[in-house]
Order: C-alpha cells, then structure tokens, then sequence
C-alpha cells in the first residue's frame, strides 16, 4: 500500500513540475529577465482613472474595477498588493519599510488601522519613521483612511495607502438598501 501511494504521490509530483515549467515558460517571455525580476499586474488599465476603494467589510476592500481583496492591503493609484499585517499592532518599521524604497516617492501615506482608535504611542513611532525618509504619514481610522485616499488619488497625488479591515462595522438605512440592490442585481431576485 505505502509503495502505491509513493508512486502516486511521485506522479503527482512530476505533473505539477511539469505544469509549473510550462506555465513558467509561457510567462517568462514577456517578462523581465534580469536580477530583481519582479511580476506586477495592473488591474485598472484606464489611464484617467486610478484605483478607488468603493466598499470594505471586515474580511477586505472592493476596488472601483470589481476587485476584491481580501485581508489587509497597500494600495497606490494604479496597483495594489497585499500587506502582511494581522492587526495595527503589527505596523512597526519593518511593515512600513517598503514604502520607503518606492520610486518615484510618494507625497503622502495614509495608514487605515481598523476600527482601532488612534493612539499617541503608535502614531509617535510611525510618524518618526516616516520623517526620517521624508515621507508624510496620516493616521485614520479605515473608514476615513479609504476616503482621504480616494480624494487624494482623485486629485493625482503620488499617494499610497496601507490599510487594514476593520473588525467592527456599523451599517445605516442606505448601506443596508445598497447591499439589497447588489444582491438582486447578482442573483436576479425579485423582491
């Protein structure tokens, strides 16, 4: 039995690295052969437009192109990547290192850190951090965070913003009817 599902496994195995291989070769032709290949997929490729956050719940963000992302998330004008953080707890300088390293340099970073108030211990570090490497930070609440972003992309700033999904939400009348139209729009109730 154990030598049966050896020889499954290693046929398995070879499928897959065979699988990985031609996928591999597919997309290397277009891509950038030299050290530091890096692969970035732009998703809204409207060049008037730049990325939005239309909606966020506490598992992740909606973007203007139908986008969902799950988890937390650094998002810039025309790309966004996920964010390795679990809660604002994790934001120390290690997390916000990469956004010093980005060219050409951002104006402004706006932090989104749940639903967590802002404390004066955590705003005091990050915003030394980002001092030291000349970039503006703003703490907010998500909520607020995914707004200023909007405006600020809207505007054309060079602007990224990292934001983690609140654990809490509170819904009005009009968050409520938007959900029910959405629902009958995908799956075509009728009320």
């Amino acid at each position: 039995m154990a030598k049966v599902l050896q020889l499954a496994f290693s046929g398995l195995r070879r499928a897959n690295k065979n699988l990985i291989a031609s996928a591999s070769r597919q997309y290397a032709k277009a891509a950038y052969e030299a050290d530091g290949k890096t692969k970035v997929s732009i998703f809204n490729t409207e060049q008037e437009y730049g990325l939005m956050i239309t909606g966020f719940s506490q598992y992740g963000f909606r973007l203007n192109n139908d986008m969902v992302i799950v988890g937390p998330m650094a998002i810039f004008p025309r790309s966004v990547l996920s964010w390795n953080v679990s809660t604002y707890e994790d934001i120390n300088e290690d997390s916000l290192s990469f956004f010093c390293t980005l060219e050409p340099k951002i104006d402004i970073l706006i932090l989104g850190i749940g639903d967590q108030p802002v404390t004066q211990s955590l705003s005091k570090v990050i915003i030394e951090f980002m001092k030291k490497h000349k970039i503006n930070v703003e703490i907010l609440r998500t909520e607020q965070a995914c707004a200023t972003f909007n405006f600020l992309n809207a505007e054309s700033r060079m602007v990224a913003s990292a934001l983690i999904p609140p654990l809490h939400i509170s819904y009005n009348e009009n968050d409520i009817l938007q959900s029910k139209l959405r629902r009958k729009e995908i799956y075509d109730e009728t009320d």
